[in-house]
């Protein structure tokens, strides 16, 4: 009988493998903490954030998405019109790698000139004449202006008091008590030069008393003739500013407490209107609609925060039906976001939130108050279409 001997497998490892295999794991590691190493080193404004991963995937157009699905399936070329050449991978790779558009020179400018990236903003929809040039744009006063220590004198105060409004008939449709609408001001002193004796200067065009609230209290007195129930802020918020040592940059910070305590001591308020004025001279701010003088008017929507979208299609829809009805009123629909600016205007605590330019530095009340009367207009008229389409869900209205 032949004795069992058991099998067994052998495995060879080879030893230059081995290194290999370690020297591979090896370098692995490093490439990872090195990687690592350096994004954690880098300043907080070179970091990847999700705001930074954000702005590369918008510069992702769908052209581009298409063109790249193109190269895998030809077909989808084939159904592009002949003219369209698509969007050169050289631009969107330098604007990737450099944050530079070669469409817009102000992406270039942006980062050499000190202040310029104030007026890194997007013109979502515009009237003709408006561009990057002239849109709208705001400074701080003086220190000595915005404490109210050298506020100019009074003049030509006839036309600053809104009238008693209309003797027309009640409007058929109401809120009845219920105020549906928040008008507030952020900047709440800046005013119109044509009101300050001897004053010339846009930067100084701010008081205490003659300002843009006049135009919330007219705005509300046209809202509330139109049936639509309007509550108007009276904090002084730059008044708070100073009394808190607090700088014009600090102004939204300011007022969004003071949002929210309406919001909370109201739950009926669903828009949200900050007004606001341009910083421009006359010739971009008014307009001549049926022989009569308007001072035009200016969207702005901060785009950093969620309900962004919901903002950007109301103050879409406001603009086209102004322009409508009222052509030239409504200058544009801006779009601002990104380092120097606020990018959030406090829009992010409704979806129904927008601020409004009225008027330039020198334009007057009685342009302001059409404004404001067409926007009353033209804004009832959307405001009762949507309750129309949303009357199972939305709140109740009253009929006279």
């Amino acid at each position: 009988m032949r004795n069992a001997k058991s099998t067994g497998m052998i495995i060879s490892v080879q030893g230059t493998s081995l290194i290999k295999l370690l020297l591979g794991l090896i370098l692995f590691l490093f490439f990872i903490f090195s990687i690592s190493g350096l994004m954690t080193s880098l300043k907080p404004q070179y970091r990847i954030t999700s705001s930074s991963v954000h702005l590369a995937a918008n510069n992702l157009t769908g052209d581009l998405l298409y063109k790249v699905l193109g190269w895998e399936n030809h077909y989808f070329l084939g159904s592009l019109p002949n003219r369209d050449e698509g969007p050169k991978l050289t631009n969107v790779l330098l604007k990737l790698s450099t944050n530079i558009n070669l469409n817009d020179p102000r992406s270039l400018l942006g980062r050499e000139l000190p202040g310029f990236s104030l007026f890194d903003s997007k013109i979502i929809v515009a009237d003709k004449g408006v561009n990057y040039t002239n849109m709208p744009v705001e400074s701080a006063p003086p220190t000595e202006v915005m404490k109210a220590e050298s506020e100019a004198a009074l003049q030509n105060l006839d036309d600053v008091q809104p009238d008693g409004g209309n003797s027309s008939p009640p409007p058929s449709l109401t809120t009845g008590d219920r105020k549906v609408v928040y008008l507030y001001f952020t900047h709440n002193r800046e005013s119109y030069l044509p009101y300050l004796k001897g004053e010339t200067d846009p930067d100084r065009a701010y008081h205490s008393q003659v300002n843009v609230t006049k135009i919330g209290e007219k705005l509300k007195q046209s809202l509330e003739a139109r049936g639509i129930g309007t509550e108007v802020s009276k904090t002084d918020i730059m008044g708070n500013l100073n009394k808190k040592k607090m700088n014009f940059a600090q102004a939204y910070q300011e007022s969004r407490p003071v949002v929210q305590t309406a919001m909370t001591q109201n739950r009926e308020l669903q828009y949200l209107i900050d007004i606001h004025r341009d910083g421009h001279r006359k010739d971009v701010t008014t307009a001549t609609i049926n022989g009569k003088s308007y001072a035009k008017v200016a969207f702005v929507i901060g785009a950093e925060h969620s309900n962004y979208e919901k903002n950007l299609q109301l103050a879409k829809e406001l603009h086209e039906r102004l322009n409508k009805k009222y052509p030239g009123l409504s200058r544009a629909v801006i779009e601002k976001q990104g380092k120097g600016t606020n990018g959030k205007f406090n829009q992010d605590l409704s979806g129904k939130a927008i601020l409004i330019e009225f008027g330039g530095v020198d334009n007057t009340f009685e342009e302001l108050y059409r404004s404001a009367d067409a926007i009353a207009d033209v804004f009832s008229e959307y405001y009762w279409q949507a309750e129309s389409v949303n009357q199972s869900t939305g709140p109740k209205t009253e009929k006279h």
